[in-house]
Formats: structure tokens, C-alpha cells, sequence
């Protein structure tokens, strides 16, 4: 599949695709039966399906019964972490291995034309991208998604938070599950937004942001303070009426989930004849834009950081990155004149 027939490629080798990013059809005032029907689609299948798949699988065959789970010890906490580990060690390892490793379909559709183990930089640990990211995986972040696990599944069986019955509540709960991807951009935008404030940037989420040209080892690449967070988004149903079932989905849409921005990729080929379609990167080529992910819930458009792509999205956050340098200086200056 040649590429260029889909996008542009620069001097630098870094593809840029042709199409822009689109909201959801009803925020776009499409409510065509063609429009509604792909975006269907596209939002069970193949993440979603995947994620709820997942969960179920953890449900049955890893989860401990619930007596268990009513005593917190480093027994079942440890053994829901070697199972995080070992799936995430798995699925990413199967993106970085195939397209990073293998270099299997080469840069076609690759929006940075270099590959992250060609650009060793001291701000990785061991001069690497690659032993960074998976160090700070497999050492920081799944070490905090499985506190939540932990967290989330000893409260529901102690009790001291409502757990709905399927038999019960079956409307309610798989509503719950249909809205579970809002309440994860909601979450994400929120925390996204604080830790991009100057301070928590510096000390907080450039630890992530490092990553410039990101593979999937980078997904979970983070500070301890950003993968608690990030993963936190599971607690909201330690407050809202749940199950564990439902708490645990929203927890491996994170978990997951998080490879989906992460590929590098506007296009995996799959075989010679199916793709699979990335997820743009613009917030990592860019920083100060789509802070929530895909708009399903468009806060940034509400909120003007968004930005699809287009030569008119670029001119507005330039304007919006020009009043901002405006304002440093007026503050600088007035600093300045105050000594």
C-alpha cells in the first residue's frame, strides 16, 4: 500500500496524512443513518470489544473470589499484577515487536520518519526510549493501575460501595458500560490539562512527554504522580452505583486502551490487503492541543485546544501560542520593572 496516495511525506521523512481528524457525526450536526451507522461501529469495534473482551476474561479465569478479595494481602495484589504485566507485556509487545522491532512495514504512514531507537538521548534512562518506556511500564504505572484493581475490587467486596446486580439493574449497567469511553475523556481531560500547567508539566508529565516519537512501549510511560491518575479513572465508580465488572472495563480502556494514541502510525497494515487505522498524534507533535482524545466528548473544541489537522487548526493554535508568548513577556517585563 503506497502511502503518499494518503498523505505527505516532508524532507524529514514524517508523513502527514491528507484527512483531517473528525468529531463524532452529532457533534458535527450529521445525523445521516450512513454517518450514525460508522460511527457504531467504530465505537465497539475493534477497542471497545477488545477492552470488554478483556475484562470478561479477567472476570472468569483472574479475578479471586470474592472472600479473598475481602482481605487486603501481597498475594492476590501480586498476582494481579504478574497478569497485568504479562498482558501488557503481550499486546504491546506484539505493535513494538512487529512495526518497531521488525520494522516490518518500514516508515509508510509513519508520522516521525525516524524510529526511536536510532535517536539515543540523555533524557532517557540508558540513553534509550525503548528501556525507559518499558522500565517506567512495567516498574511505575502497571504497579499503580493494579492499586487501583486492588483498591476498587476490595471496597466493592467489603461492601462499603454499592454493587448493582446484573439481574437487577441489567438496563442501568449496560448503559453504564455504553458511557464508560465519556467518562474516560472527561477523566483524561481533566487530569491532562492540570498536569500540562507549567509546574506539573516540568516536574510531572514532560517525564512522559519526552517521548516525542512514541511506540508502544511509551503508553504507559509515565511519572508515579500521572499513573495514578490516569488510572484513577476506575475510583469514579466507587462513587457512582456500579459493578466490578463495569469498574474493571473503564480500568482496561485505560490500561489498554492507552496504546491506541501511542503507535506512531496513521495506518498499521495487517496484511497486504487490511489495515488498521491509528490514532493521530497530534497532541504529541504539537503539546498544547487534544487534550481529551477523540472527541466524543469535545471539550477541547468547546474549550479551543482543538485541533484536527487542517492548515486552519495549525494557524489558530499558533495565534493561541503567540498570545500566550504575548502574556509571558507582559509578565516578564512587569517582574522586571517592579525590581
Amino acid at each position: 500500500m503506497d502511502d503518499l496516495q494518503y498523505g505527505k511525506r516532508n524532507k524529514r521523512g514524517d508523513f502527514t496524512p491528507h484527512e483531517t481528524v473528525a468529531l463524532p457525526p452529532f457533534w458535527r450536526g450529521a445525523f445521516g443513518l450512513r454517518e450514525l451507522g460508522r460511527f457504531a461501529i467504530d465505537y465497539f469495534w475493534p477497542w471497545n470489544a477488545f477492552h470488554m473482551a478483556t475484562t470478561l476474561l479477567y472476570w472468569w479465569l483472574v479475578i479471586p473470589d470474592v472472600d479473598t478479595m475481602r482481605t487486603l494481602s501481597w498475594g492476590w495484589a501480586l498476582w494481579l499484577y504478574a497478569v497485568n504485566a504479562a498482558a501488557i507485556f503481550v499486546f504491546y509487545g506484539i505493535f513494538e515487536l512487529r512495526y518497531y522491532v521488525k520494522r516490518a512495514q518500514e516508515t509508510r504512514f509513519k508520522y516521525n520518519g525516524k524510529f526511536p531507537a536510532d535517536q539515543p538521548s540523555d533524557v532517557f534512562w540508558f540513553q534509550s526510549q525503548n528501556i525507559d518506556n518499558f522500565l517506567r511500564s512495567f516498574f511505575i504505572s502497571i504497579p499503580l493501575w493494579t492499586v487501583v484493581e486492588v483498591l476498587f475490587l476490595w471496597c466493592f467486596a467489603n461492601g462499603y460501595v454499592p454493587w448493582l446486580s446484573w439481574a437487577d439493574h441489567p438496563v442501568y449497567l449496560a448503559l453504564l458500560v455504553l458511557v464508560t469511553p465519556a467518562i474516560h475523556e472527561v477523566h483524561f481531560f481533566c487530569i491532562h490539562r492540570l498536569i500540562h500547567w507549567g509546574p506539573l508539566y516540568k516536574w510531572i508529565h514532560s517525564v512522559h512527554h519526552n517521548s516525542v516519537n512514541p511506540s508502544a512501549w511509551s503508553s504507559l510511560s509515565m511519572h508515579p504522580v500521572e499513573g495514578f491518575l490516569y488510572h484513577a479513572v476506575a475510583l469514579w465508580h466507587l462513587l457512582i452505583p456500579s459493578n466490578p465488572i463495569v469498574a474493571l472495563f473503564q480500568l482496561h480502556m485505560a490500561g489498554f486502551g492507552a496504546v491506541n494514541g501511542h503507535l506512531g502510525f496513521h495506518r498499521l497494515t495487517l496484511t497486504e490487503d487490511s489495515v488498521l487505522d491509528g490514532h493521530a498524534y497530534l497532541h504529541h507533535k504539537h503539546f498544547e492541543v487534544n487534550f481529551g482524545g477523540d472527541g466524543l466528548i469535545p471539550l477541547d473544541k468547546w474549550l479551543g485546544t482543538w485541533h484536527d489537522g487542517s492548515k486552519e487548526a495549525a494557524a489558530r493554535m499558533d495565534e493561541r501560542f503567540q498570545r500566550k508568548v504575548e502574556r509571558m513577556n507582559r509578565k516578564t517585563a512587569g517582574t522586571t520593572a517592579a525590581e
